[in-house]
C-alpha cells in the first residue's frame, strides 16, 4: 500500500508561481508511474503532468506545457510540480497519483492505483 501527501498549495496571484510536492511511502517509490492530476467543482479529473519510473519520459497537458515541471527524487520518494506564470484558469484542487506500470495510458485517471488527498491551488486574477 502506497500512501501519497501532497504539500505545497495556496493562494497566489496570477503571474505567480508555487511549487507542489508529493511524499509517498508504503511501497517501491522508484516502480511507480507518478502523474499530476487537478480537478474542479462540476468537472472530471484533468490529467496535468506525469512522469516515468526513471524520470526519462515526460508528459504534460497542453494548457501547462512551458509553465509547470514536474521532477522526481527517487532517492526522497518525492514527486514535484513546479508551477509558474499561474493563471486563474489554474485554480483546482491538485492530485498526485501512482501506478505500478512501466507505459500507463498516464492521461486516464482510473490507471492510476493510489491517489493522495489532494491539495487546493488557488490563482487570484
Amino acid at each position: 500500500q502506497v500512501q501519497l501527501v501532497e504539500s505545497g498549495g495556496g493562494l497566489v496571484q496570477a503571474g505567480g508561481s508555487l511549487r507542489l510536492s508529493c511524499a509517498a511511502s508504503g511501497g517501491i517509490f522508484s516502480m511507480y508511474f507518478m502523474g499530476w492530476f487537478r480537478q474542479v467543482p462540476g468537472k472530471e479529473r484533468e490529467f496535468v503532468a506525469g512522469m516515468s519510473r526513471s524520470g526519462g519520459m515526460i508528459y504534460y497537458e497542453d494548457s501547462v506545457k512551458g509553465r509547470f515541471t514536474i521532477s522526481r527524487d527517487n532517492a526522497k520518494l518525492t514527486v514535484s510540480l513546479q508551477m509558474n506564470s499561474l493563471k486563474p484558469e489554474d485554480t483546482a484542487v491538485y492530485y498526485c497519483a501512482a501506478v505500478r506500470k512501466l507505459a500507463p495510458v498516464y492521461g486516464d485517471p482510473n490507471e492510476y492505483d493510489y491517489w493522495g488527498q489532494g491539495i487546493q491551488v488557488t490563482v487570484a486574477s
